[in-house]
């Protein structure tokens, strides 16, 4: 595989208070198979989560970051807090991506989502260097925001994208900027359950104006967006399959110009995937 390096993007059982230890088994051992990084989201302030903290502490070098933290969850200064105690237990290992999220989330929380390019901006501002440039990242789909992270941050984390999105962000950002997208894939080489696991996935997202409005950008119409997603952008936003495939899939993004790729392996049903993990370790990051 081209060099580039390969991470996990996770959520569920990596969050849950109750399965810290489990969690930290798990990411020691993810760290042994040679992965670059754990991402997850959440945020801080009132949603402060110590699982960012409890997986750096349960290893020793493995990188772990937030994708996303929302804008509109936590302040400037909560961040920079957090960000600031995670770095003095645990130097240069944490990363922050920050994102400002989607407008269905935000006020379904009592929230106002307007504006949400220029509240990043002022976010940023408020941020200052207390996070340094290059451990901040922004979760970054359409133009602006892609030149935003260009300028502000080390660069973009996109979520939901499709190769097309990824050469697009890669000339966007240039070659001075890092490209870490998050790619979906399962590990099922029948399609009609491959696609079923994947659509399940898709179906959330789907129902989100960001990403529909980014897929349209690239082409897709109204007929592909229904009913967790049309085969064809199935196939395009998830590597499914044998290992085999996956890996050839998630070379398509990294020949495009990703840096990094966050992989998020469906369907696990709510438990860690391990021997997942394991497979995906074997064909995409030993032997690198």
């Amino acid at each position: 595989m081209s060099a580039a390096e390969i991470s996990l993007w996770g959520g569920g059982p990596w969050q849950d208070p109750a399965r810290v230890a489990e969690a930290g088994e798990v990411a020691a051992e993810v760290e042994e198979l040679g992965f670059h990084r754990i991402w997850f989201s959440g945020g801080f302030g009132d949603g402060i989560l110590p699982a960012f903290g409890d997986l750096l502490a349960a290893t020793r070098t493995i990188g772990v970051a937030s994708g996303i933290v929302s804008i509109w969850t936590a302040t400037p200064d909560q961040s920079a807090a957090a960000f600031a105690d995670l770095e003095a237990k645990h130097p240069g290992r944490f990363l922050l991506g920050l994102g400002n999220s989607h407008a269905p989330a935000v006020e379904g929380q009592g929230g106002r989502y307007e504006k949400p390019f220029s509240r990043t901006v002022e976010y940023l501002d408020a941020l200052g260097d207390r996070v340094p440039r290059e451990r901040l990242v922004l979760a970054a789909l359409g133009p602006k925001m892609l030149d935003l992270a260009r300028e502000r941050t080390t660069g973009a984390h996109p979520y939901f994208v499709t190769v097309e999105h990824t050469v697009a962000a890669r000339e966007a950002l240039g070659t001075g900027s890092w490209l870490a997208p998050e790619v979906a894939v399962v590990l099922d080489a029948d399609p009609d359950s491959a696609r079923a696991t994947a659509r399940e996935h898709l179906a959330t997202y789907l129902a989100l104006p960001n990403y529909t409005n980014n897929l349209r950008r690239f082409g897709w119409g109204d007929e592909d967006l229904l009913g967790g997603g049309s085969d064809r952008l199935v196939d395009a936003l998830v590597a499914w399959g044998p290992v085999e495939r996956v890996a050839a899939g998630v070379q398509r993004h990294v020949d495009a110009g990703a840096d990094e790729v966050a992989l998020q392996l469906l369907g696990g049903r709510g438990e860690f995937p391990r021997e997942g993990f394991r497979e995906l370790a074997a064909a995409l990051v030993r032997g690198r």
